[in-house]
């Protein structure tokens, strides 16, 4: 049997028709197939690779951490440098509120973690969410996911949870005494990359703290420069309760992270001591790497060249097939009438059929491909989240391919 028979006779499958593109090499904003192929990468792992895929300092910081330790101690009970040194960075760039870290290890967990803090500080038991919301798969996640479609098959699930919606004034009504959190999303992902209002986001803050339940914002997508700045919530001039982090967090190593203050975070150690615990969260190789990509990230500046990119991908994202271009950063959402139509583009991009190109012949480079993908919740849109490094040529091929697939 070949890879992909083996891949899918052995590895648990999450569709019926998964891309199974065999990867045998990622660098910087390109994958390279085992067939030979070369894709431009324009969703960065789903927002996970920032800074690109093997960025030196990552790999070097990785290789440092190998030969130290590798796993010594449940989470929490060991003084381990890559953590300690990984949670500083991370405050020393938030809000003096924020500035307690407890380390996952992904954006799902810390999601759980972070739920379990609200109710043990508030000692109260609603949750309040929102529609077209994505917080993760694991189930007390999926209790707030503002999709009734993928919830469905797993009840029962958490109680008292309230989903209202996103971006819509009249709802904050409904935020009440008996909250224990609102968790939103900075900018709704799944739905399409829409970003609220500031007024809305305000008002929101604002009411969260009339009414004393806790703002938890998921950054878990919008985080690491993705919008512009460093953290999605500084465009809107608030700060949160506590913070979620996740994907980009890791630099390419599985790491979450939820953040507040500590004497909200110091709830977790006492009635019942160890209220909080993980076996892998904060391994001290993902937070080498994570470490290295976050100083590498401010470093390089480029945070600083994320507005022109999305003014390139815009000006250039143009056909009679797009209705429209949704974007907050470098991150956007390109909008066909169906998902038909959208999954058409998506897979001439993949394969570079249909797009009325001769081939170059044999003894030239052939052209790249383009990876990309749709949005759970708006599935008539592709996907775009490249990493923040893509330079101006990437952009330019990635739309011609984007364009070219349209016909």
């Amino acid at each position: 049997m070949n890879q992909r028979e083996l891949f899918l006779r052995h590895l648990g499958q999450t569709s019926a028709a998964p891309m199974a593109l065999e990867i045998q090499k990622a660098e910087a904003c390109t994958l390279f197939g085992a067939d030979g192929k070369e894709y431009i990468d324009l969703i960065g792992g789903i927002s996970v690779a920032n800074l690109g895929h093997r960025h030196p300092k990552v790999i070097a910081a990785i290789r440092e951490q190998l030969d130290a330790y590798l796993h010594i101690m449940v989470y929490g009970e060991f003084v381990e440098a890559p953590q300690v040194q990984y949670a500083q960075l991370l405050t020393r760039h938030l809000p003096a509120s924020l500035h307690s870290v407890y380390f996952t290890n992904s954006g799902a967990e810390a999601v759980e973690g972070a739920m379990k803090l609200a109710k043990r500080a508030t000692n109260r038991t609603g949750i309040i969410a929102f529609k077209n919301s994505y917080h993760g798969s694991t189930q007390g996640a999926l209790s707030i996911i503002g999709d009734e479609y993928w919830r469905n098959a797993y009840r029962p699930l958490l109680p008292d949870i309230l989903h209202l919606e996103y971006n819509h004034f009249p709802s904050l009504d409904h935020i009440t005494e008996n909250a224990a959190c609102v968790i939103a999303e900075t900018v709704q992902a799944e739905a399409g990359v829409k970003p609220p209002s500031p007024g809305w986001m305000q008002a929101l803050r604002k009411k969260c703290t009339e009414t004393g339940t806790l703002l938890i914002l998921d950054e878990i997508q919008t985080g690491f420069g993705r919008t512009g700045k460093l953290w999605g919530f500084e465009h809107f001039d608030i700060v949160p309760d506590v913070l979620l982090l996740g994907k980009a967090l890791g630099g390419g190593m599985p790491l979450g992270a939820f953040v507040a203050d500590k004497k909200l975070m110091d709830v977790f150690t006492d009635n019942p001591v160890l209220g909080h615990i993980t076996t892998f969260g904060g391994h001290p190789v993902s937070c080498a790497a994570g470490m290295a990509a976050l100083k590498a990230l401010l470093e390089e500046g480029w945070i600083d060249t994320v507005s022109k990119k999305e003014e390139l991908f815009r000006s250039l994202l143009r056909h009679p097939k797009i209705k429209a271009v949704r974007s907050f950063g470098l991150w956007m959402a390109v909008e066909f009438e169906s998902f038909d139509v959208c999954k058409g583009v998506i897979d001439r991009c993949l394969s570079g059929k249909g797009s009325g190109r001769k081939g170059s012949g044999r003894l030239e480079r052939p052209d790249p491909l383009v990876l990309t993908d749709w949005f759970l919740f708006a599935s008539n849109c592709l996907r775009i989240s490249p990493p923040l490094i893509i330079s101006a040529e990437q952009v330019k091929k990635a739309c011609e391919i984007i364009v070219e697939a349209c016909e």
